[in-house]
């Protein structure tokens, strides 16, 4: 049963990765190392593929090795953070604008404090 869990949990990260790659606003790299965690906990083979896709799996590794974020990773992330909080500015009403701005503050802090890859 826990097996399945992590399964479906890892193709739903996967997928959600997939649909970051086309919309700005979600994160790509975040749910596929999600996925990576799930798929070690089911599918070896699955996280295996991932461990060696040429695009993620050296973001996986630097992840698992060090906690590092790959500088294009913090400015891609920062560039996002912002168009939130634009998006926000201009949509928003007091005091829910301010939401956005604050996850981007502690959630921005705490990226570009990792280790880069």
């Amino acid at each position: 049963m826990k097996r399945h869990f992590y399964l479906v949990a890892g193709w739903a990260s996967l997928g959600l990765g997939a649909i970051g790659a086309f919309l700005p606003l979600l994160p790509t790299v975040p749910f596929v190392i999600l996925a990576a965690f799930c798929f070690a906990n089911s599918s070896p083979r699955l996280e295996a593929w991932l461990l060696n896709h040429p695009h993620f799996g050296h973001h996986i590794v630097a992840w698992r090795e060090k906690g590092a974020i790959s500088r294009k990773g913090k400015v891609a992330a920062t560039v996002a953070f912002a168009a939130s909080i634009v998006l926000a500015a201009i949509l928003s009403p007091w005091p829910w604008v301010m939401v956005p701005v604050i996850a981007a503050a502690v959630t921005g802090s705490w990226i570009w404090t990792r280790p880069e890859g």
